[in-house]
């Protein structure tokens, strides 16, 4: 569709232009790592493929999850045999084709005295778990005694710990995740814009023929045209089926999920634990750079779903829920640096706790033609797509008689992930550094870049020598590089989809952005042409997303 195959913000007005003058094979309404997924499925398959997301990409559940790309353990408990062996070949291949934001954990699971898990289950659990996700042997579960399980992690409570299971989770940062799938879709000339909102549904002798959108950054509205349209909105589905008038039948059950960030001082653990809790769930204690998150909750939600917070009770569970695991650290809310609140868009099951509703997807389809994914976890986004596309390609092939290729996604490096090895995203690390090092690139700095955006780090260390050689301040130059690369590359167009869905800042390194915001706001401004009411008004909006990552209700 363009031979300039980037997600440049300089460029959105264009390719919504480009999306209104052609009638596409498929048209996304969704921006998170399912509509991505589905985007990259389908243009590398060879469809006409367009996505617009009301907000920025990833800006709902897609940046508010645990950030794990799960192996499943869970599933088995519930007797999900299935489940767990694609979830676990789902994982393997996402650290093929993503290693710079996918990266292997290792995860104790402490046996406690009437926990979820006894020894022998634990076990007999965790091996069969590894031989049905395919865990490769040097990553398989080792059994830990009491003592070993202390000497592992020395902060675990002891007078009710029995021993552990150490085994292998994968982290990852959901919003680059999705940002890096986008990317990857549009080299296979998807038309991707955040920011455009489907207002409302066209229709031909009752059948979806088009969606009516609005530029939320300009106002401009605009009528995109395609064979196929796909409602991949997360938790905003039932809202869509609603303008669809096909809401019947199963709808969403939308849950709250909450975590807290600590600085890694106050809560110094040597690797991941999930841990039991007293009303028999389980948390993450995940140790990150500078810091720890704990998480996660699991509520009935039924607020707004644009902005889910963090409230007191919340709060209050999650760091009961530590302190009685770990109880020499003794956390309190002034402990936190930051949080975050997303919703789980699982399907409405009858009598059913939101723990033990399933996480498995759904495809809906209505009369009208238009066509539904819902629920679903995050490490499973490639064969949803999968599932969808080969639903709207059967249907192109038997409406027109055109041919498609087969999903091939599992084959796809996804963008700054062409690495061959872990040796070569250590080696590349240290070839960017020697290039940085006279400019003020330290390697833990470029560390940082490469395990969010990866190959493409070169660009970005490039940029920033740049700016320095023109005399900018070495710490201006760094948070430059990186906001320029964003706006051309990754359609930044406000302070928070860069502070905190492209770099993470906001959750992980709340304390560097009070003196840096000023700076990413000016450049913004003069590069977005921005007038000085806009650029108030984006300020404001970013402020008050950062005071709300450490203000609870």
């Amino acid at each position: 569709m363009n031979a300039d195959l980037t997600l440049s913000a300089l460029q959105r007005s264009h390719y919504l232009d480009q999306l209104a003058a052609k009638r596409m094979d498929l048209l996304i309404i969704g921006g998170g790592v399912t509509g991505a997924g589905i985007a990259l499925d389908a243009a590398s398959r060879g469809l006409t493929v367009g996505l617009i997301e009301k907000q920025d990409f990833a800006a709902g559940t897609s940046s508010r999850s645990t950030k794990l790309v799960h192996g499943g353990l869970r599933y088995l408990k519930q007797g999900d045999v299935k489940l767990v062996q694609e979830v676990g070949r789902e994982r393997t291949i996402l650290y093929r084709n993503a290693p710079h934001i996918v990266i292997p954990e290792k995860m104790i699971l402490p046996i406690v005295e009437k926990g979820t898990y006894g020894k022998l289950a634990t076990s007999i659990g965790l091996y069969v778990y590894d031989l049905l996700a395919g865990v490769k042997r040097k990553e398989r579960r080792i059994m830990l005694s009491k003592k070993r399980t202390i000497k592992t992690e020395p902060l675990l409570r002891t007078d009710i710990l029995k021993g552990s299971g150490l085994y292998y989770e994968y982290r990852t940062d959901d919003a680059r995740l999705t940002i890096e799938v986008m990317k990857t879709a549009r080299t296979f000339g998807a038309c991707c814009v955040n920011y455009t909102e489907a207002t409302d549904f066209v229709y031909e002798n009752g059948r979806v023929s088009g969606v009516k959108g609005r530029d939320r950054v300009t106002g401009k509205e605009y009528l995109f045209s395609a064979k196929k349209i796909v409602n991949a909105a997360g938790p905003w589905v039932d809202l869509l089926r609603d303008k669809d008038q096909s809401l019947f039948g199963k709808r969403l059950h939308l849950t709250k999920g909450v975590h807290l960030v600590v600085p890694h001082e106050r809560l110094p653990l040597k690797q991941a634990v999930y841990f039991d809790v007293a009303d028999k769930r389980m948390i993450f204690a995940i140790p990150r750079g500078k810091t720890t998150y704990i998480g996660t909750t699991d509520t009935n939600y039924q607020g707004e779903l644009e902005r889910p917070l963090v409230t007191r009770e919340d709060v209050s569970y999650l760091l009961k829920a530590t302190n009685e695991m770990f109880p020499s650290v003794k956390l309190t809310e002034a402990d936190i640096s930051s949080s975050w609140a997303g919703l789980r868009p699982l399907i409405h099951e009858d009598g059913k706790s939101p723990s033990e509703l399933s996480r498995k997807d759904e495809v809906f389809h209505s009369s009208s033609g238009l066509i539904t994914i819902a629920g679903g976890k995050l490490t499973g986004f490639r064969k949803m797509a999968e599932r969808v596309v080969d639903l709207v390609s059967k249907e192109l092939t038997q409406e027109e008689g055109r041919r498609f290729k087969p999903c091939h996604t599992d084959q796809i490096v996804l963008a700054g992930g062409d690495f061959p090895s872990r040796k070569a995203i250590a080696d590349f690390i240290v070839v960017q550094s020697q290039k940085a090092r006279a400019f003020g690139g330290t390697e833990e700095r470029v560390a940082e870049l490469v395990w969010k955006y990866g190959r493409n780090t070169e660009s970005i260390v490039e940029t920033a020598i740049e700016l320095m050689k023109l005399g900018a301040i070495t710490e201006n130059a760094w948070v430059l590089a990186e906001l320029r690369y964003g706006m051309q590359e990754e359609m930044v167009v406000t302070l928070r989809d860069f502070l905190i869905r492209r770099s993470g800042r906001l959750f992980f390194d709340r304390d560097s952005i009070g003196s840096m915001y000023p700076i990413v706001a000016d450049e913004l401004a003069r590069t977005l042409k921005w007038s000085s009411a806009e650029k108030q008004r984006e300020i404001q909006a970013f402020e008050e997303e950062y005071h709300q990552a450490k203000s609870f209700r």
